[in-house]
């Protein structure tokens, strides 16, 4: 079967995010003074063959874990969808 799953990395909440902090400089810049705080991280979509809804997550997490996020920098959500 065929699973949609969406994984949302971000940086850890405790670290400094520089890309962040460029957008939040861009958009106070083009006058959006009402943003106070931007966080910039990637949203990466799998379609994963499995046997379970289970297997997929195992497979997702797999993936996030080895490749998709860096753990001493980030943090990731792993959802799968309809």
């Amino acid at each position: 079967m065929t699973y949609h799953v969406q994984i949302k990395v971000m940086p850890l909440k405790d670290l400094l995010d520089p890309q962040g902090k460029a957008v939040l400089g861009g958009l106070q810049n083009l006058g959006m003074g009402s943003v106070s705080d931007v966080r910039v991280g990637k949203h990466i979509t799998l379609q994963v063959e499995a046997e379970s809804e289970a297997a997929a997550r195992l497979i997702a997490e797999n993936a996030s874990k080895q490749l998709l996020a860096n753990p001493v920098m980030e943090y990731y959500e792993i959802e799968l969808v309809n």
